[in-house]
């Protein structure tokens, strides 16, 4: 009667998993694998000195299971290989690491978002901001400045030059807001308005002679050392006693200056006549020197006046 042949024991879930932790165990000790596994015939030892690692943990493991895991190693049964690379297995870890992925994407995100913030508002809000403003400025402000600075003076105007030369701005001004030239609107803008506060201003130019003050001086022409110009001390005055500041040109350093006193040149006779009225009284008793009155651009002088002007002395 013959033997059938017994079919090999099937392993058990716990030698599976011993051997696995055989396998991890040896991979672990990659000098020890090298130095037993270069030579067949060593494999014996390999085996004994694994079954002394696990005796001094207190686990007793069967040869065979020891051998199954050294044979397990060879076949590579337990190494995970990874695929080749491919778009698929990109994407897959990247899911896999969605987490690590995702919060690096938003912190880069962040950034971003700041910067496109700060670029907003230090760059592009002020240049758009600019642009806004430059355009009312070219269709709205400087054009209704120029009618309406016009039309004050048309009204304040009480000489026919001052309201002719009032038009002869308007018209230019109107050629330049039809052309959209923004600076030629800026200068006739500016020229109107300083002819309507010139027409607009009310003051007495009335000669210094407060004590500690000076009231009048002479000095030597450049150039004409034999001859002397003659100056009084004027300020201008408003009506309700305020000192007015005004633009002056030197006469001897060509340059413009704003002051509330300033030197007129007069002849001689004009200068000695408001001396011997100051020795005689302490003051200047006829000091107004000339009289500006609304509505005109020029002052009335009351007292000779040869044209010159100073502003230091």
């Amino acid at each position: 009667m013959g033997h059938t042949p017994q079919e090999p024991k099937p392993h058990t879930l716990d030698e599976i998993m011993i051997a696995m932790d055989v396998v991890d165990t040896l991979r672990h000790r990659e000098e020890l694998v090298r130095r037993e596994l270069d030579d067949e015939g060593r494999e014996a030892e390999l085996i004994a000195r694994l079954r002394e690692i696990y005796r001094e943990q207190g686990i007793e493991v069967p040869d065979r299971v020891l051998e199954q895991g050294v044979k397990a190693l060879k076949d590579q049964r337990f190494v995970y290989t990874p695929p080749p690379p491919s778009w698929k297995r990109t994407v897959l870890e990247l899911w896999a690491q969605r987490d690590k992925v995702g919060k690096r994407i938003l912190k880069v995100l962040l950034i971003l978002l700041l910067l496109a913030g700060l670029a907003y508002f230090a760059l592009i809000r002020p240049a758009q901001e600019a642009r806004r403003q430059a355009l009312i400025e070219a269709t709205e402000t400087l054009p209704r400045s120029i009618r309406v600075t016009h039309s004050d003076i048309q009204q304040i105007a009480t000489e026919e030059a001052a309201r002719s030369r009032a038009d002869a701005l308007l018209a230019d001004g109107e050629r330049a807001i039809r052309d959209g030239d923004v600076p030629e609107m800026r200068r006739i803008s500016a020229e109107l308005q300083q002819l309507r506060d010139t027409l607009s201003a009310e003051y007495t130019l009335r000669i210094v002679s407060e004590p500690g003050q000076v009231t009048g001086f002479w000095r030597r022409p450049p150039g004409l050392w034999s001859q002397r110009s003659y100056y009084l001390v004027v300020e201008p005055i408003t009506p309700d006693g305020r000192r007015l500041s005004l633009p002056v040109r030197d006469e001897v350093t060509g340059e413009t200056q704003t002051v509330s006193q300033f030197g007129v040149r007069v002849p001689r006779e004009t200068y000695e006549a408001v001396a011997e009225d100051k020795r005689q009284h302490g003051i200047v008793q006829r000091n107004e020197f000339g009289v500006k009155r609304r509505g005109r651009t020029q002052v009335e002088y009351l007292m000779p006046f040869e044209g010159g002007t100073v502003t230091s002395w």
